[in-house]
């Protein structure tokens, strides 16, 4: 008796679009059938899919889950289990914890704290500094996604400006290194220009022009150059301008050596939204102009842009409510991020297919993760049920967050997630969770 049918689904993969059935046992997607085909063999559990959409599970290769050390914010539970409720079943978090992940052995205690808690498949990136060289050499490339470095301003130490340790960490790096992307020195220049104009209270609409275009450009180019000249695997976090895209090639992401991300929120917000949602959409790199968050959507479209992932940072309100210089940057998005792609589905700027590569297959190939991304058989049955035509609001009522607020407050998706299948539970179906399986620590084909 095989553990899983889902029946009668309108499945999306791999550029195809077809109704069928899927057979899942022991975790994997055991058969594929077409809409004709009569599933062979008995089920403990059937799923009447009711022409759904069935997708692969969302990837996510950026979030901050804030455990250890800042768990006021957010937590691997709780952070993960909104996640899950949005469609994504595989997260890759962000060293800047409390303590950084700086090394191998307080990263691994990450992993002991996912293992007992996340409701989701995890990874953990290594925290680059200007001085744990030693470290990131003693990474396996087996079990660790890959090495975040801060190439802009970051908490503690991270913050990796001395040109002999970027070198080092590009000439040797064992696995991908991830690069948050902006010059400190041009934000330092900016800050002081507006601090003259404004004291401390600098209008939030600025924050564009401190964290400008220029300092984005500058440092990702120089992650580009250095990357070119050690032949390194570099991928550029949370793109958002259009010049940084001169610096991307077009092509099978799989193949590339240098690939790009971009995030939910600088696809959907543009500086024109800083009136109305104020300190909520603060995030590092800014919300820019209304011209660099169309070239990004054409980005994807063009296969420059590889990734579209979340940069969930979670806050509290209180702490995003102060004055410009002590609001942090950052904002929960993972329970949103599918269905705020997909309305740009409905509205015709996307396709469903543009979607599942750039949140499920892609990040599966770049990060070279095993066996996941695809609905393929003999692969984990991560997948998602997506009623395309149930409307819903976003109130403080349905938010999953630690931190229970959102930007997306009071909008109305017109596609929700019914079901996710975490290796072939399922752990969200129609509002409610089964807790009682946690994720896997995802492997790598490297």
């Amino acid at each position: 008796m095989k553990s899983l049918l889902i029946k009668n689904v309108r499945i999306i993969n791999e550029n195809t679009d077809f109704v069928g059935h899927i057979s899942i046992d022991s975790g994997k997607i055991v058969r594929i059938y077409g809409e004709d085909e009569n599933p062979d063999g008995q089920f403990r559990r059937i799923v009447e899919g009711e022409r759904k959409l069935l997708l692969p599970g969302v990837i996510d290769d950026q979030v901050h889950f804030r455990e250890p050390g800042l768990t006021h914010k957010g937590d691997i539970y709780t952070e993960s289990k909104a996640a899950v409720a949005g469609g994504i079943t595989s997260f890759m978090e962000m060293p800047n914890t409390k303590p950084q992940a700086t090394s191998i052995a307080l990263l691994e205690e990450k992993y002991e704290i996912a293992k007992e808690k996340s409701l989701a498949n995890y990874s953990f990136y290594l925290g680059a500094t200007n001085d744990n060289i030693g470290e990131i050499k003693k990474i396996d490339p087996k079990t660790i996604c890959g090495v975040k470095v801060f190439m802009g301003s970051s908490t503690g130490n991270m913050l990796v400006d001395d040109l002999n340790s970027l070198s080092a960490i590009f000439a040797e790096s064992p696995v991908l290194i991830a690069t948050h992307c902006e010059d400190e020195k041009t934000i330092q220049h900016n800050t002081t220009k507006y601090k003259s104009e404004f004291g401390e209270e600098v209008p939030l609409k600025y924050h564009p022009y401190i964290r400008s275009e220029e300092a984005c450009y500058k440092s990702s180019s120089l992650a580009v150059e250095l990357a070119k000249k050690y032949n390194s695997r570099l991928h550029i976090l949370h793109l958002s301008t259009k010049k940084e895209l001169e610096l991307l090639d077009c092509g099978p992401s799989k193949l590339k050596k240098i690939t790009g991300e971009v995030c939910v929120h600088h696809l959907w917000f543009s500086e024109n939204d800083y009136e109305k949602y104020g300190t909520r959409i603060k995030w590092n790199p800014s919300i820019k102009k209304e011209e660099d968050r169309l070239a990004l959507l054409e980005g994807i479209r063009l296969n420059k842009i590889d990734v579209i992932a979340t940069d969930h940072a979670p806050h509290t309100i209180e702490e995003k409510e102060n004055s410009y210089f002590n609001c942090p940057s950052g904002g929960p998005l993972v329970q949103h991020s599918l269905p705020t792609m997909l309305e740009f589905v409905y509205n015709n700027e996307l396709t469903i297919n543009e979607v599942v590569n750039k949140m499920s297959h892609t990040p599966a190939d770049i990060f070279q993760i095993e066996k996941r991304g695809y609905i393929r058989e003999g692969y984990w049955a991560d997948l998602i049920l997506v009623d395309l035509n149930t409307p819903w609001e976003v109130t403080k009522d349905n938010i999953l967050y630690k931190c229970k607020w959102s930007p997306f407050e009071n909008y109305t998706f017109k596609s929700k997630v019914t079901h996710t299948i975490i290796n072939g539970n399922i752990v969200f179906e129609n509002g409610m969770f089964n807790e009682s399986i946690k994720g896997r620590r995802l492997q790598f084909n490297r």
